[in-house]
């Protein structure tokens, strides 16, 4: 039996909860540090969230992406790459508990360049502009919140660097996203209203995660969270 929707609100929330110790835990044992390659951090991670919280499924692909790799948006795959003394790295992590989807990703500066600090600065700031828009928005679509966010991005002097800025997230494994499914997502072909519920009935939740680029220097940083709990 599905959950009701105040309890869809709680688990979701919790496991968000538990995303955010997990990259609080990253930071604190000092998981992103020079030397180590993209993928055996993420294997750390993984491994981290196993040990603090039983976790062994991811419902993404796990991301841990430094230096130019961070340019690249989701779904491409760049070679792994050993991390710099003076790198931006970003984790984007997915993982599932208790069966619910937690989708979270934050950006780490290693080292005192101003202007990696200033982007890893600005990505909590244009979230949360995105998401009072959002909130101020009643009838807002896909389209309209992306429009939003690559504005915010601009001003803050940045690009954005993927083709979408968030999607649906819940249950394991929420709605089916497919390639033409482009109410799932957070893009300017989404012309659906966010505000609605799925094909069950149940109450669409959205994830918003900002990747910001400079192309010119070649690095960009990312941001990811819950936009509507």
């Amino acid at each position: 039996m599905a959950d009701d929707e105040p309890t869809r609100a709680a688990r979701l929330l919790d496991a968000q909860a538990k995303a955010v110790l997990l990259f609080a835990e990253i930071e604190e044992r000092g998981l992103v540090a020079p030397g180590e390659g993209e993928r055996a951090v993420s294997d750390r991670i993984r491994d981290l969230a196993n040990e603090l919280f039983g976790t062994t499924r991811h419902w993404h692909k796990r991301i841990v992406r430094s230096g130019p790799n961070t340019l690249k948006p989701y779904k491409e795959n760049p070679p792994d790459r050993v991390i710099g003394a003076d790198d931006i790295v970003f984790a984007d992590f997915g993982p599932i508990f208790e069966e619910y989807e937690a989708d979270f990703g934050r950006t780490f500066v290693l080292g005192d360049d101003p202007v990696k600090q200033r982007l890893r600065d600005d990505l909590p700031q244009v979230f949360a502009a995105g998401r009072r828009f959002f909130e101020n928005s009643p009838d807002i679509t896909g389209a309209g919140l992306y429009t939003e966010v690559a504005r915010l991005a601009e001003k803050a002097g940045w690009e954005l660097g993927g083709w979408h800025a968030g999607h649906l997230v819940g249950e394991f494994p929420h709605e089916t996203i497919e390639g033409a499914h482009v109410e799932s997502y957070v893009t300017p072909e989404n012309e659906t209203p966010m505000r609605r519920t799925d094909k069950t009935g149940r109450t669409c939740h959205w994830i918003l995660e900002i990747h910001l680029i400079d192309r010119e220097r070649g690095f960009g940083g990312f941001y990811e969270e819950l936009l509507t709990l």
